[in-house]
């Protein structure tokens, strides 16, 4: 049975392993329904969430990624006043930090689609449509993911970037979105093992402070309607 009900969640500021420990929480809750639904052959509906949050600066690296893409060792994440985690995601080296909306849809694709490069699309027309709301003109970049602004030039710069984890089609992890994001803390890594591609944020972009809670009103709404999901 397909529920297109998703359940949005805002965890503000959040340490970067109790938002780990509970998206994987609700992932494994989401595996067991699906689980007992093909043993016992009942059709109890899956959940689906939508969680935004904000992250106290952090790296992360993918279970592909590559450990010598953080420039920094431990002493320097002291100074930096960051952490370090290997996560179960794809994708390589990232950051995250105050200023950015981390964003991590634990749905079950079996209510809307089950194609795992459409998933990652959709997720990227949202930020390029809200994006677009602003004034500011993105896109894609051939061969990454994520969103990319004047991806067909030497100016190609990365504002949101995307790592994501599926088993039986129900998702995990998923995109960084650069607001107000400190782009310092970009220079203490090679961003997804790309070292000849600039990052940005929409405070760069514009010149200005963005409004949080307005831009998380404006990405929600548009996911929403790319996945024709009614968000509760």
């Amino acid at each position: 049975m397909q529920n297109k009900e998703v359940k949005y969640l805002d965890w503000g500021l959040q340490d970067y392993q109790v938002a780990w420990d509970k998206q994987e929480a609700i992932f494994a809750e989401t595996l067991a329904i699906k689980h007992n639904n093909r043993v016992n052959n009942t059709t109890d509906p899956t959940p689906n969430f939508l969680v935004f949050t904000e992250h106290p600066h952090v790296y992360t690296l993918g279970k592909s990624g590559h450990e010598e893409y953080l420039l920094l060792d431990e002493e320097g994440l002291k100074e930096k006043n960051a952490t370090f985690y290997k996560i179960n995601r794809g994708g390589d080296i990232t950051y995250h930090g105050p200023g950015q909306i981390v964003g991590y849809p634990i749905l079950d694709l079996d209510n809307f689609f089950t194609d795992i490069h459409l998933y990652l699309r959709t997720l990227e027309e949202a930020i390029i449509l809200t994006l677009a709301d602003y004034g500011i003109a993105a896109g894609r970049y051939p061969g990454y993911t994520g969103v990319w602004l004047d991806a067909d030039n030497e100016k190609a710069r990365k504002i949101c970037a995307m790592g994501v984890r599926a088993s039986r089609w129900v998702t995990m992890h998923g995109f960084a979105f650069n607001v107000n994001a400190d782009l310092e803390y970009f220079g203490n890594i090679i961003p997804c093992g790309i070292d000849d591609k600039d990052v940005t944020s929409m405070e760069r972009e514009l010149g200005r402070k963005l409004d949080m809670e307005e831009v998380k009103g404006k990405l929600r709404k548009h996911i929403a309607e790319l996945f024709q999901m009614e968000i509760v």
